[in-house]
């Protein structure tokens, strides 16, 4: 039962209302603090003035929810939109965007369109420099945060007990790392790449619980075989090379391989950390559930097949990608559960975060939310 009052407040650099809780203190967590990619960035990218994929910031992104783009790679509310419903907070105002006198006190987004775990310097060695949208990698955000943190709180005394009922969402981050990779075609050295990617995201969980982190939930990768992108680049005439639900088998496993590199690696830093509570969060488990049967969660018209796209056999065309001249949208964006060819729609999100909130997608599971997600 929603017992809170919403008021609204504009953001200059988008336009549009956010909902502000007054009273967030029946919830588990008084703030949510973010880190990650596209999958969660609430407005950086577009704040930064990137211009690499600048159509996330027209129409018809965010034409479901906010009826108007806001920076979200989706049409409409992402994870941590979710998240921040069920805990009655107010949705994450974007870093890169917050106003001198801005109320931060209930958290804020750090997430970058575009981010990697590791740092450009990486990429730039490896030839795929020219490929990245944004410099703004985990260790940038990082650094974001510690700077904005002396806003928060001044002592350590209340540092702790403000961190002590704040959510750490990082990730997910590392897809980047992978998908720049794979557009450019070079996927032989992918393997090799994870227990770099996997460090870069346990250094920076490391830095987190110094800095006084004590719930942190750590996001896996989604099943990326089943993502428009992969099959249109990686089209196969192979029927071998695809499972029951038509997803690429070997980039699947892919992905499967990364989630359990980090799990393991949460396990070790649950041990060097029995203060905290690490938490991972089974974005895989929780999507393949909608690829496996997607009539069942409503999405009559498919999971694999783009909503907004250029066209051909996923709806996704690199030349002509979603918001781009040549592309169209769907009707009914809640019937796909593909957005763009890379992203989600709102519709995937939500059931990806009722299955971290409610169960039984987060080990160990959330805390209990005093709000319920429909």
């Amino acid at each position: 039962m929603k017992i809170y009052i919403l008021l609204v407040i504009t953001y200059v650099t988008f336009g549009f209302f956010e909902k502000v809780v007054s009273n967030p203190s029946r919830s588990p967590y008084e703030a949510i603090f973010n880190f990650g990619d596209s999958l969660s960035d609430t407005g950086n990218f577009l704040a930064s003035g990137a211009i690499s994929f600048p159509v996330i910031g027209k129409f018809p992104y965010g034409q479901t929810f906010f009826r108007r783009a806001t920076g979200r790679c989706s049409d409409g509310r992402l994870v941590i939109d979710f998240i921040a419903d069920a805990y009655m907070l107010p949705y994450l105002p974007p870093y890169l965007a917050l106003t001198k006198d801005q109320n931060i006190h209930h958290g804020v987004n750090f997430a970058v369109a575009g981010a990697t775990a590791l740092d450009t310097k990486f990429f730039d060695k490896a030839g795929l420099g020219k490929f990245l949208w944004t410099n703004n990698s985990l260790n940038i955000q990082l650094g974001w945060f510690k700077t904005l943190k002396p806003s928060l709180c001044t002592t350590k005394q209340d540092c702790d007990s403000y961190f002590k009922r704040s959510l750490f969402l990082v990730g997910e981050i590392g897809g980047n790392d992978y998908n720049y990779a794979a557009i450019s075609g070079n996927i032989t050295q992918l393997k090799a790449t994870v227990p770099l990617v996997v460090e870069a995201i346990t250094m920076a969980i490391s830095e987190l619980i110094a800095e006084g982190a004590v719930e942190l939930l750590v996001p896996g990768n989604l099943p990326i075989g089943c993502s428009a992108l992969y099959l249109t680049l990686y089209r196969s005439g192979n029927k071998e090379d695809y499972d029951e639900n038509g997803c690429l088998k070997a980039f699947n496993g892919f992905a499967e391989y990364h989630n359990k590199e980090l799990n393991h690696a949460l396990e070790t830093l649950r041990q060097k950390n029995p203060h905290a509570r690490i938490l991972y969060a089974d974005y895989y488990g929780a999507a393949k559930r909608f690829f496996h049967a997607p009539g069942h969660y409503g999405f009559t018209s498919g999971a694999l097949r783009a909503c907004c796209g250029g066209g051909g056999p996923f709806n996704f065309n690199m030349s002509a990608r979603c918001g781009h001249i040549g592309s169209k949208g769907c009707a009914d964006p809640s019937t796909h559960a593909n957005w763009d060819g890379i992203h989600l729609t709102e519709a995937a999100y939500r059931y990806i975060a009722k299955g971290l909130i409610y169960g039984p997608f987060s080990y160990p599971p959330l805390k209990n939310s005093p709000n319920k997600i429909a």
